[in-house]
């Protein structure tokens, strides 16, 4: 495998989605990515397991991405390891009626992973300037003061949502959360394939919907808002990180890099130590269970 330097993909403000990669040279096979992955994903399921006992920071993963993008293999994939009772996944679908009824930061706020755990957010609060933005006519569900139109959502809007979001963000790590935001780039091309292999493949036709079509009709409209959403939101508490995802073994290997990289810089996430009256008499209680009888 080649060198890697993470910071090379912290998308900075003046991001240019179009001159963004979507593959990357690794110097690896997919199947030597694949192996390359196992240690990583082995030191990050340890290092959770000191962050559930540290108990004092939470960790939130962002995952956005078009359609076929590879979100939830990933998911699969680089946290296995992880022991269940550490780890939260939640994936984001329409807004109930109930949801409806509050802000739209509510939901994902009741999400959010408490001390000591990793939460999965498998699309995320960033769907309400993405999806929204794309299909306007959905913040018209919000029942918000002021806004009885689309003509009423001006660019205004949605400035005043980007620094929503920010706000939020940074509340959260200013609270001990922190934040890894990753943008899976799909090619257009490669969405292609990837919707195609659901089609021919008969036991892949369940994730197939006709919507996918019609969304991807949209994607030069999807990319202007991913690309203003990261610009505006990429901060230094929760900068975005831009992964090439046209190889999904790259991908997965590039995201646990990056959080493994980034989580063990903070050194004081560690096993708590015994209380000194616990310790001096470690050996008492080990001879009494070992000499325990019926």
């Amino acid at each position: 495998m080649k060198s890697i330097d993470i910071n090379d993909f912290i998308a900075s403000e003046n991001v240019n989605l179009k001159n963004a990669p979507t593959q990357i040279d690794l110097g690896a096979t997919s199947k030597e990515a694949k192996q390359a992955l196992k240690p990583i994903r082995k030191n990050l399921a340890t290092w959770q397991d000191k962050l559930y006992a540290h108990g004092k920071y939470s960790v939130l993963v962002c995952l956005q991405g078009m359609d076929t993008a590879g979100k939830d293999s990933l998911i699969r994939e680089v946290f296995q390891g992880f022991n269940s009772r550490g780890v939260v996944v939640h994936s984001f679908k329409t807004p109930s009626k109930n949801e409806l009824k509050h802000d739209y930061l509510w939901r994902h706020y009741k999400r959010l992973p408490e001390r000591g755990k990793f939460g999965i957010f498998n699309r995320t609060h960033y769907e309400n300037v993405l999806v929204t933005r794309v299909h306007p006519e959905y913040i018209l569900n919000e029942n918000l003061p002021q806004i009885n139109s689309v003509k009423d959502i001006t660019p205004k809007f949605w400035e005043k949502r980007f620094a929503e979001i920010n706000a939020f963000e940074q509340a959260l790590v200013q609270n001990g959360t922190l934040i890894f935001k990753f943008f899976l780039h799909l090619s257009k091309e490669e969405q292609k394939n990837r919707l195609l292999r659901r089609l021919h493949k008969p036991e892949k036709n369940w994730k197939f919907s006709s919507g996918d079509i019609e969304e991807r009709k949209l994607w030069d409209n999807y990319q202007d808002c991913y690309q203003e959403a990261i610009q505006k939101t990429s901060t230094p508490a929760a900068p975005w990180y831009i992964i090439p995802a046209d190889n999904k073994k790259y991908a997965r290997y590039l995201v646990a890099k990056i959080l493994f990289e980034r989580l063990t810089t903070f050194k004081d996430v560690k096993e708590p130590t015994l209380p000194p009256d616990i310790k001096d008499e470690l050996s008492n209680y080990i001879q009494e269970l070992e000499h325990e009888t019926n």
